[in-house]
């Protein structure tokens, strides 16, 4: 089975997210996508969010109706272990373990998260670890999203200016970077044009309507919780 890890903050989970998801199970023939909210992200441990157990909820909620959407608590659960945050490493060494032997994991990851990957920790081992679908936006080339991996296991120069134009280069390739150590996969024309910051200003108003934003079982949770309104920790 072919699965995929999509993690986030997930505050809220929106459908950005679940059309970036659809997309992807269907071209990649996905079994099972894992939505994986963060306990604590590493990298914005300064940030205030929303309860893991709403953002949970609301990702549950989001899942419903779709057969290949699994709402998964993973990193809560090694949260609880350790008592520190874990990394996205962490998290898909763990997931790799509980996996069959024929099963198949990718990293389901938006083009603005992937562009700062080099950053993250021991980014090189992250992607070796696993094929990583990146969800792209208009604007961005192969030439981008390669220049975005960690020194390591950056393509050369040539290469790159070889990626500039990326309508010509996607057809080359078919939307695949493969190099020493790192496959990438380009996931084309996700249409959705939702943030969870237009969210959490819609939630704040509350005369809008959010159901263009999410599906109605996450917009009524959002209401009956108040989530998201002034003196809400949002």
């Amino acid at each position: 089975m072919n699965i995929a890890f999509f993690g986030g903050t997930f505050d809220p989970v929106h459908r950005g997210h679940t059309a970036v998801a659809e997309s992807a199970a269907k071209r990649f023939q996905l079994g099972r996508v894992l939505f994986v909210p963060a306990e604590l992200p590493p990298h914005k441990q300064q940030q205030s969010f929303t309860p893991f157990s709403h953002r949970m909820a609301m990702v549950a909620l989001a899942c419903q109706g779709h057969i290949s959407f699994v709402p998964s608590d993973i990193e809560a659960q090694l949260y609880a272990e350790t008592g520190k945050p874990n990394y996205s490493l962490e998290t898909v060494r763990r997931l790799k373990k509980q996996l069959k032997k024929a099963d198949k994991l990718y990293f389901l990851i938006g083009i603005d998260a992937f562009l700062g990957i080099a950053k993250w920790h021991r980014p090189v081992d992250l992607l070796r670890e696993c094929e990583f679908i990146v969800a792209n936006r208009p604007g961005y080339s192969l030439s981008d999203i390669a220049g975005a991996l960690p020194t390591e296991l950056r393509p050369k120069s040539e290469v790159l200016k070889a990626a500039r134009k990326s309508s010509s280069a996607l057809a080359a390739t078919g939307g695949v970077m493969a190099f020493p150590g790192v496959t990438l996969h380009l996931l084309e024309d996700v249409s959705e044009k939702v943030s969870s910051t237009q969210l959490r200003a819609a939630a704040a108003s509350s005369g809008k309507r959010l159901e263009g934003y999410v599906g109605a079982p996450v917009a009524e949770y959002i209401r009956k919780t108040r989530l998201y309104r002034a003196g809400k920790q949002s």
